[in-house]
């Protein structure tokens, strides 16, 4: 890629930043009808042209109105009833977007070797995420997590530019968020005793795995803020350590709301030719957000550049981890980048950073003045 090509028309900007889709897309099963089903599911599936089947969750009003609003057919309280709606014997995946204790109940009652998405976490705990672990394997089924970050327009026109040299050899890669999260908007979190790291942060620590690979060892603290302080901690640190070259740091503070100009939301790749800086708009004034953009800067020019993208994390990321699955499931493609066995090394990033956290850092040594 030439740096004319960085100012591609709108069709090489939409091959750059734009997920690859299954070519006969198989209908949906959607368990769950919460926020995040309305806001990014099911208008991601809608933009893609991917059918969805059924819409189950036991509140009934709230699942009918939904399906209503996205001309789902079948609206049902269990999945018992939307199964039997939809004729025996037909392709389908399931898409499962439930709070994470809930994961494994509902995982035991699909059918063996079904195709499944399921919202993360991957279980509240890395305990738990074992167990979920061992129930896909027990039920053969072809199961992934969403971790969408990675499949976000910016997230993936970043990849490309990587991929085509932009940035040489990659030694620095930070991720800072500084806004304000509406953590109401989720009820089930009132009482979880860990938020932050497991509910947020676990996309960027996913993210840094599709780039870095595992680390060495993890540091971090993550910390309560006083200002809503009925919660578990919202605001973080965490360090991945890939040894003595690579500098990989997460930074979450989700209490700024002083003023939206002082606001961060940023992913920045600094590599020997090249620095990226891409700005992930939905965490500024969420869930309404602003467009992501994506910033380059090559070691010769030295110019800023503002590469066009087609599309935003919400609600386009979720068009690219379900095609991933569709994708796998019908043979087009052998990868499943956030499969169950994938994604068990990212809960264990998060278990360590827990760790870290509570067993506290090195403490100060004494000066000796002799």
């Amino acid at each position: 890629m030439s740096d004319a090509t960085l100012h591609p028309s709108g069709v090489e900007a939409a091959v750059l930043s734009t997920a690859v889709l299954p070519q006969h897309p198989v209908p949906i099963v959607i368990i769950g009808a919460g926020g995040i089903v309305r806001d990014a599911h099911l208008p991601a599936y809608r933009k893609a042209g991917f059918p969805v089947a059924a819409l189950v969750d036991p509140d009934i009003d709230k699942t009918r109105e939904l399906a209503a609003a996205f001309d789902i057919a079948t609206a049902a309280d269990s999945l018992h009833a939307a199964l039997a709606a939809i004729p025996q014997n037909a392709p389908l995946v399931f898409d499962v977007a439930v709070p994470a204790k809930a994961l494994l109940p509902v995982l035991a009652s699909l059918p063996d070797g079904a195709a499944v998405l399921m919202q993360k976490p991957m279980g509240e705990t890395l305990k738990e995420a074992a167990q979920i672990l061992r129930l896909c394997r027990s039920k053969q089924l072809r199961a992934a997590v969403n971790f969408q970050l990675r499949w976000s327009p910016v997230m993936l026109a970043a990849r490309a530019l990587h991929e085509a040299g932009k940035l040489g050899s990659l030694h620095d890669l930070e991720i800072r968020v500084s806004t304000f999260m509406p953590w109401k908007l989720w009820t089930f979190l009132r009482d979880a005793p860990r938020l932050e790291i497991l509910y947020h942060s676990i996309h960027y620590i996913d993210l840094m795995r599709a780039w870095l690979g595992n680390p060495q060892s993890v540091y971090a603290k993550t910390v309560r803020d006083p200002r809503t302080s009925e919660l578990a901690a919202t605001k973080s640190v965490i360090v991945l350590d890939y040894g003595d070259w690579v500098r990989s740091v997460i930074a979450t503070n989700h209490g700024q709301d002083h003023s939206a100009e002082l606001q961060q939301s940023s992913v920045q790749w600094e590599g020997t030719k090249g620095t990226l800086r891409a700005q992930m708009g939905v965490n500024l004034d969420y869930p309404t957000g602003r467009p992501d953009t994506l910033l380059f800067a090559g070691s010769e020019s030295k110019q800023l550049v503002d590469i066009p993208l087609s599309g935003n994390w919400f609600p386009d990321a979720f068009i690219g981890s379900m095609a991933s699955l569709q994708r796998f499931v019908a043979g087009e493609t052998s990868m499943l980048p956030t499969s169950v066995e994938d994604a068990i090394d990212t809960m264990r990033i998060v278990e360590a950073a827990y760790l870290s956290s509570s067993r506290g850092g090195e403490k100060l040594p004494e000066a000796s003045l002799d």
